[in-house]
């Protein structure tokens, strides 16, 4: 069983959550601020993170550096519709999706099951092991790590999607909503921004000069491609 940790300074939304959660067959922790949430994560096998960014003693935006600092746990963001600039930064930071208040419960639902099934890949066929490589990169889908030039490097789950998705489609262009309807499978609502933060942060993490791609390249007017 998967377990959920739900972190939000309103009692109202936490108690929201926890039904669709446990009602999906989800095990499902509570915190009201980042640091409740933080000394859960250091207790408790937490498998995601479904996180408010406004909240009291420690907010979404510190507790979302320090998950990062200590792995890749996924991490949906609660944000309101006025809240853009938090969702920039979020992402910017490493969050992998997010979630706009007032949020309808099938589309959580939805978000943290594909998630989780990409990222843990459990079950059938998605156990199986493959390698893909390009250049000095080399993904294992089976133990979900990405090396570089023999380095492993860290690497958000969401990320990770991504970057699977290019090294599957070598040389080939891709519009940043095509990106987005692939990779999030879901509508390319704002796709744009959330693809080219993600790009940007694998460009940092695989490119020795970012402004000068080798591997993640812009397609100008058309979206982008990835060639070894």
């Amino acid at each position: 069983m998967y377990t959920v940790l739900v972190c939000d300074d309103e009692r109202d939304i936490r108690r929201a959550l926890r039904i669709y959660l446990t009602g999906a067959g989800y095990q499902v922790l509570e915190a009201a601020n980042g640091q409740e949430a933080l000394e859960l994560t250091e207790r408790e096998t937490v498998h995601l993170v479904l996180l408010d960014v406004m909240m009291p003693v420690m907010d979404g935006v510190e507790l979302l550096t320090i998950l990062r600092e200590r792995g890749n746990i996924p991490v949906i963001l609660l944000t309101a519709k006025s809240e853009d600039e938090d969702k920039v930064m979020g992402l910017e930071l490493g969050a992998d999706d997010y979630v706009t208040k007032p949020f309808n419960a099938q589309e959580v639902l939805a978000r943290v099951k594909a998630l989780l099934r990409r990222y843990n890949r459990l079950g059938g066929q998605e156990r199986k092991t493959a390698t893909l490589t390009m250049g000095g990169i080399e993904l294992d889908d089976g133990t979900k790590t990405v090396t570089l030039d023999g380095d492993e490097i860290s690497i958000t789950p969401k990320e990770y999607d991504i970057l699977r998705f290019f090294m599957s489609n070598p040389g080939k262009v891709f519009s940043s909503k095509e990106i987005y309807r692939r990779v999030w499978q879901d509508k390319p609502v704002g796709a744009e921004g959330t693809v080219a933060v993600h790009i940007r942060h694998l460009r940092e993490k695989l490119e020795i000069d970012p402004a000068e791609p080798r591997y993640l390249k812009v397609v100008w007017g058309k979206g982008y491609k990835m060639e070894g």
